[in-house]
């Protein structure tokens, strides 16, 4: 079998395919858990501790004298080094409601694919019941 069949029988696997469509279905829910985040849950968040943007949240690596940065963005245009913690707790939050989306999602599809109960095991065969009658008149 040549390369090109392998590399054909291999992209052609139910499993590869799967994967891919898990993939770029992950990505496309990663954008609206994202947005979700940003939009909706960040805001009310922000308002309860009294405005507070988390995206724009850093610390300054750098002494920056008298220079007054207010964001993340002109601290990255003047090439300021910052630890962006704000960026970091909004991706922690992405993921945590990313993973509990998962965990639902999951559970759900576990709950409606219930363990069928096992079937009674098969009677005894017509061989086999003979053989029982043969041996219960010998004990007799």
């Amino acid at each position: 079998m040549g390369f090109a069949e392998d590399f054909k029988k291999f992209l052609l696997r139910g499993n590869l395919v799967d994967m891919a469509i898990g993939v770029v279905i992950g990505a496309a829910f990663g954008k609206v858990t994202s947005a979700f985040v940003d939009g909706i849950f960040t805001p009310p968040v922000g308002f309860l501790t009294g405005g507070v943007d988390f995206s724009n949240k850093f610390i300054a690596l750098k002494d920056l004298g008298t220079n007054v940065i207010s964001t993340l963005a002109d601290a990255q245009k003047a090439n300021i080094p910052v630890i962006a913690w704000g960026k970091f707790l909004t991706s922690c939050i992405d993921f945590t409601i990313v993973a509990f989306a998962m965990f639902l999602i999951i559970k759900l599809m576990n709950n409606l694919k219930k363990a069928e109960p096992a079937p009674a095991p098969p009677g005894p065969t017509p061989s086999e019941k003979l053989l029982a009658e043969i041996r219960d008149l010998m004990k007799k």
